[in-house]
């Protein structure tokens, strides 16, 4: 059923309403959608590299939208977060996880919304552990926005074959980044002493 619905969600970058179902997808998938809308975004980036940053953004808004609502579900709907994590495979891992959110949240929002694991799993998590809403909304816009534009910019740039290394090598590109991140943090933060 999974591939059936990767199929379907691939079929529809190529129709003319493509935009508004690219951005059904990625409100979805940060709530309960199990696709991620890169599967959208890379086939209508490469069609239309005029339109990649575009592209990236109605993904990005769309995804803290999305964000939102699964945060809603986790803050106000515990037992039916818990039930989804526990569909997703999590809930055996939920103290383990909360003791992670209570020490570092921040990073674990950053970390995970840049990786392929299902962003649904931070942004319920953070709801039932009543995280920072204002920090949880901004986080979401960073990490959601630099995996998109970044995906964006590679196919904008050099097309498929780039993808395709990036794919290959996602845990060294995942460390390079957060590496430039943890060296931003400590800039600002210098910068205000």
């Amino acid at each position: 059923m999974l591939r059936k619905l990767y199929d379907w969600v691939f079929v529809q970058a190529r129709k003319p309403n493509a935009t508004r179902v690219m951005a059904a997808v990625s409100f979805s998938e940060s709530s309960f959608f199990p696709i991620p809308p890169d599967v959208m975004l890379a086939p209508m980036v490469l069609a239309r590299p005029d339109r990649a940053y575009f592209y990236a953004t109605v993904c990005t808004v769309a995804s803290v939208l999305g964000a939102l609502l699964g945060y809603a579900i986790g803050f106000f709907l515990e037992p039916v977060g818990m039930w989804m994590l526990a569909v997703l495979g999590k809930a055996d891992t939920f103290e383990a996880s909360k003791a992670l959110f209570q020490e570092h949240g921040a990073w674990v929002i950053l970390i995970k919304g840049l990786t392929p694991i299902p962003f649904k799993l931070i942004t319920i998590a953070s709801g039932i552990f009543a995280f920072n809403l204002p920090l949880f909304i901004l986080l979401c816009t960073i990490t959601r926005g630099a995996r998109f534009f970044l995906v964006a910019f590679v196919l904008k740039t050099w097309g498929p074959a780039m993808l395709t290394v990036i794919e290959k090598r996602l845990a060294l590109f995942t460390v390079i980044g957060l590496v430039l991140l943890a060296g931003a943090f400590v800039a600002v933060k210098m910068i205000g002493h």
